[in-house]
């Protein structure tokens, strides 16, 4: 069997897909892609299938090494993204290949059901109560909300106290059966999260997401130290290498994205490696079905998983939602707030390939704000 073409998709609101043919019929799909900067990852999928058509697609690992390291340079998030991509769309394949789920061929699952979560409150979070609740009436049993908006390095007392009654206001709704995630975002500077992370201990956060912004990842063990707010980080980590020094800080929740971090094969191998250090997987997945569908292979598949993250219903998603694009929604009804294992080959999807055509025509250009502080300063997003 050998690749004869690769296609890419723009699709809204800020997706892109990949779709592989082979000269034996098999379609493999996957979703390459870094939000806002899709057309960049589009041209690298393009670079490199120069070097994948007329390839066996089944020699995944091979492709992998190849596409990382054969350019000479190594990293980075447009090429791992782009390598992502691919690399989803090659396990699709064999999956297909071999009348199997991807979750077969890393060895079988090793649980039934996948916990998941929803989000609630937007970037500049408000509502977050009500919103919690109408989570709960569908039945998940964990949500997860921005800490905060736009914060200054060291806040107020009244912007601290914000963070704090807006997490207590979630807990109230959720009772002590179910969780709240925090997502820091990289908004809180070092010092502000040693302010607001005893303070959040009584509410019990399932995990703080992003304490500190990736390029501060040296502070998390000072961080680890001073409270027991269980840490996680991860979405802007790219591969294990990235990951290898964070592991040792002592968080307790990995986020590898599947569409960012190498794809399936990079993060089974970040999912072991978090392993030897009693860390905990919980995939980042802000994104498309296809994303979804092969975080959801590695959950399955890696004992260490704890819970994941969709995108159903976010705010990001205009004009379309995780469903629009598929030919049938099953695989992503969640029950209890829960995924079911299923038998289906390769990532367990199928895509409706004239919705995904008709969607690229009109593609889209979105871009993360840009947030500035009251004074005009930058400020994370």
């Amino acid at each position: 069997m050998k690749i004869v073409g690769l296609e890419t998709f723009l699709v809204a609101p800020r997706w892109l897909f990949l779709r592989i043919e082979t000269d034996e019929g098999i379609i493999g799909w996957g979703e390459p892609v870094i939000e806002g900067r899709a057309e960049t990852v589009r041209a690298a999928v393009h670079e490199l299938a120069d070097y994948l058509v007329g390839q066996d697609p089944l020699r995944i690992e091979d492709h992998w090494q190849v596409l990382t390291k054969g350019g000479f340079y190594r990293g980075g998030p447009i090429l791992s993204s782009a390598v992502a991509g691919i690399d989803q769309a090659l396990w699709d394949i064999a999956g297909k290949t071999y009348g199997v789920p991807v979750h077969r061929l890393l060895g079988g699952p090793v649980r039934e059901k996948v916990r998941m979560y929803a989000w609630i409150g937007g970037d500049r979070p408000s509502d977050v109560a009500e919103l919690a609740k109408e989570q709960v009436e569908a039945g998940f049993t964990a949500v997860k909300m921005n800490g905060s908006a736009e914060l200054s390095p060291l806040d107020t007392p009244a912007r601290t106290k914000e963070v704090v009654e807006r997490v207590a206001a979630v807990r109230e709704v959720l009772g002590d059966e179910r969780d709240v995630v925090i997502d820091f975002h990289g908004r809180v500077s070092t010092a502000m999260s040693r302010r607001l992370l005893p303070l959040l201990e009584p509410l019990h956060p399932l995990f703080v997401e992003e304490p500190v912004l990736p390029e501060h990842s040296s502070h998390l063990r000072s961080l680890v130290e001073s409270t027991g707010v269980p840490l996680a980080t991860g979405e802007r980590l790219y591969s294990r290498w990235d990951f290898r020094e964070v592991l040792t800080s002592g968080i307790a929740v990995a986020q590898p994205d599947l569409s960012h971090a190498g794809g399936i094969s990079e993060v089974r191998r970040i999912a072991a490696m978090a392993e030897t250090y009693d860390v905990a997987m919980a995939p980042h997945c802000p994104l498309g079905p296809l994303a979804l569908a092969a975080s959801l292979q590695i959950a399955f598949a890696v004992p260490n998983f704890l819970i994941q993250e969709q995108s159903l219903g976010i705010h990001y998603n205009q004009r379309n939602d995780l469903l629009d694009c598929v030919m049938d929604p099953e695989p992503f009804r969640f029950e209890d707030g829960h995924a079911l294992v299923n038998s289906r080959p390769g990532l367990g999807v199928e895509i409706d390939e004239k919705v995904v055509r008709r969607a690229d025509v009109t593609g889209h250009r979105w871009r993360n704000p840009v947030w500035r502080r009251a004074d005009g300063s930058f400020t994370e997003w």
